[in-house]
């Protein structure tokens, strides 16, 4: 369906404004925004008055949500105010269970934490538009340091008690601010390295004031997992600062202190995939139920955790979710998820083959692609590759413990030396069937950042043995004993160890690399860990060579910039450069001190972030930042190529993203909440 349709039952309408409203699909349907409606909008558009309808097993699924009250009846469950979704298709079917797979708590779950996520805004479809989400609009003032952001009246969490501006104050000013529950505040939280002003105005009006201008702060959490909201009503019973008899209640279940029982919740961190009290300790659970409160935090989102194991966890539709189609229908559509953890990628390629699964991106590799698209037919699934964001990035440790090799580490000659060693031409034929292109890291993404130039995507990407000899001669890593392989410059024999895992780095890749360095005389050798066992040990800074998927749009980067300073990422990026960032962390007091061209990078990432996107000066300090990350290479680029994309022929109203990257999370810009199950045999996606 189209705008054709919605002007006919605009015209069939006009005479009886309270006229149920038609199911309106398609393209080309959507108010202000491509895709959606505020009601108020889309009644008014089409001269209609919604009514609404639940999924039929909403109740059985609330009852397995521990802890959760008895459901109010829809019309108190659902906003005043809530956001009406065209579906891409049609109107789904309520029903079924989304089948996933991820490698482990914490490890490649994005993809289904996508699905479920939710945040104040969202990037649209087309990877650029800012649109409403849980806000329902918003202001700035003329210079980008005053933000109010408007909230749906009558918007309840996942228990039925009201959602508030009160909550994301309560997140902000009680949580994130507060170093017994988070340690240290994301940078992207903050303005000018200090806390931001967080105010509630009334109910749905919460306002930020910035310390500078700081146009980037809401667009930030349009891709952000971290979620600028919490329970109030079920945390702050536990927050010292808040109730002066927190602790006692907290000791009297069976916990230390308040803050005991928040971080049982909410788990220390912004990342919401920690495990949940179902996984972290079912007896203290079980107590918090019996005490008449949830076993879970309630949420916003789409899904709710109500089983967890080592194994997998099950999830089952938020009966209170905010969001509905154009009949009315509250969504979503699909009534479970159900995600189980393999993280052995060829029992995962076996799952995916006999079409156990509904979607897959992340960590599906494209080596994996041809036995995937030989066998789709048999298991009625379909694999479309997609552009990357991100690529394999190669990168070493800045501040190994041993400190010879931390000495040739930051030579930059021995940087690039290593870069030319690399045979890109060979990755890209054997890990990306001649797919990708070989790309040197410039932090921002080389295919879509207007301002990034040929040469800075191919400066020190040259198949050169030769001046990679030269370079390493240049570092002083040159063959003291004669035996064909380079040693310190002490004469202490000089190996490399590559500790990878599947999910962020192909093995044909390393296979290649290990080579290829090897035969310009740095011995080289790999060994594949777990995703949890690379990450624990790169922030330990236990790694010598460091290797994970790098590189963001430039709408992401103008409202953070963290992966262009130490440690140049989070836990779950790459990460290089540990005792850097923490001599920043502790003021001088621990650590070790960067060279000045860190400090020079922190200068300008500083001014970018209070400049607009895509405006001649931010484009011109964006040239400064990829030229430098290009002239330190302290990350090194191999390949940028495309990655594939799984979906079963049952999933309908799936729409194949544009690009295949965690970096617009995923299937969030995407609707994922209107997909449906029984999809085969009807029109295909």
């Amino acid at each position: 369906m189209n705008k054709l349709l919605i002007a006919g039952a605009t015209a069939l309408m006009a005479s009886n404004v309270l006229a149920s409203c038609p199911a309106v699909t398609g393209p080309d349907a959507g108010g202000k925004y491509p895709h959606i409606f505020e009601r108020a909008e889309y009644e008014a558009q089409l001269g209609c008055k919604l009514s609404f309808a639940e999924n039929p097993a909403i109740k059985e699924l609330n009852a397995r949500i521990a802890g959760n009250p008895e459901l109010m009846p829809l019309a108190k469950r659902i906003p005043a105010e809530p956001l009406v979704v065209a579906p891409y298709r049609q109107i789904g079917i309520y029903g079924g269970v989304l089948d996933g797979i991820s490698k482990a708590t914490e490890s490649g779950t994005s993809d289904l934490l996508s699905v479920r996520h939710v945040n104040l805004v969202r990037f649209s479809d087309d990877l650029a538009t800012v649109v409403p989400n849980v806000a329902k609009s918003w202001e700035w003032n003329a210079d980008f340091t005053v933000l109010k952001v408007n909230l749906r009246e009558g918007h309840k969490w996942s228990d039925g008690a009201p959602f508030t501006a009160a909550d994301i104050a309560f997140w902000y000013n009680n949580l994130l601010m507060n170093s017994n529950v988070i340690e240290k505040p994301k940078d992207r939280f903050l303005s000018a390295g200090k806390p931001v002003k967080v105010e509630v105005l009334n109910d749905t009006t919460v306002q930020f004031t910035m310390n500078e201008s700081t146009p980037g702060f809401l667009d930030n959490f349009a891709q952000d997992y971290a979620q600028p909201f919490q329970p109030q009503h079920l945390l702050a019973q536990f927050h010292p600062e808040l109730n002066k008899d927190a602790d006692q209640k907290a000791k009297e279940l069976g916990f230390e202190n308040g803050y005991a029982v928040i971080n049982f919740y909410y788990g220390q961190s912004d990342w919401k995939d920690v495990p949940t009290p179902l996984l972290k300790d079912k007896a203290a659970s079980d107590r918090l139920v019996a005490a008449g409160l949830t076993a879970i935090a309630p949420s916003l989102e789409s899904y709710l955790v109500v089983e967890e194991s080592l194994e997998g966890r099950r999830l089952v539709a938020n009966p209170y979710f905010f969001q509905v189609d154009t009949a009315g229908n509250q969504l979503p559509y699909i009534n479970e998820i159900s995600e189980v953890f393999i993280g052995d990628e060829d029992i995962q390629t076996a799952k995916l083959i006999a079409g156990e699964v509904d979607y897959k991106a992340q960590a599906v590799n494209l080596p994996q692609a041809p036995v995937l698209l030989e066998n789709k037919d048999q298991g009625k699934y379909e694999i479309a590759l997609r552009p990357t964001i991100a690529q394999t990035t190669i990168a070493f440790n800045l501040t190994d413990k041993d400190e010879e090799k931390r000495a040739v580490f930051n030579d930059v000659n021995f940087r690039r030396a290593m870069s030319v060693a690399m045979n890109r031409d060979q990755i890209n034929e054997i890990a990306y069937f001649g797919l990708g292109k070989p790309t040197q890291y410039t932090g921002f993404d080389a295919d879509t950042t207007p301002f990034i130039t040929e040469d800075l995507k191919t400066r020190f990407t040259q198949y050169d043995p030769k001046m990679a000899a030269e370079l390493l001669d240049k570092a002083g890593v040159v063959d003291k004993n004669n035996d064909g392989l380079r040693d310190l410059p002490s004469g202490k024999k000089f190996e490399l160890n590559i500790q990878y895992a599947t999910q962020g780095t192909p093995t044909e890749l390393v296979e290649i690399i290990a080579n290829n360095w090897t035969e310009v005389g740095v011995k080289t050798t790999i060994k594949e860990v777990t995703s949890d066992e690379y990450r624990n040990s790169q922030t330990a800074n236990d790694l010598s060579v460091l290797s994970w998927v790098m590189g963001r749009p430039l709408a992401t980067l103008a409202s953070n910039t963290e992966t262009l300073l130490p440690p140049y990422g989070s836990f779950f990026d790459l990460r290089t450069g540990m005792l850097w960032a923490q001599h920043r962390d502790t003021d001088g007091a621990e650590g070790v001190q960067p060279p000045a061209t860190v400090a020079e990078m922190k200068q300008l990432t500083d001014r970018f972030v209070t400049l607009q996107a895509g405006t001649e000066a931010s484009n011109e300090l964006g040239v400064e930042i990829a030229k430098r990350v290009v002239d330190d290479l302290y990350i090194i680029g191999t390949v940028k190529a495309v990655s594939p994309v799984y979906r079963s022929r049952s999933l309908g109203n799936f729409e194949v993203p544009k690009t295949s990257s965690y970096e617009f999370y995923r299937m969030y810009p995407y609707l994922a909440t209107q997909w449906y199950l029984g999809a085969e045999g009807m029109a295909q996606n």
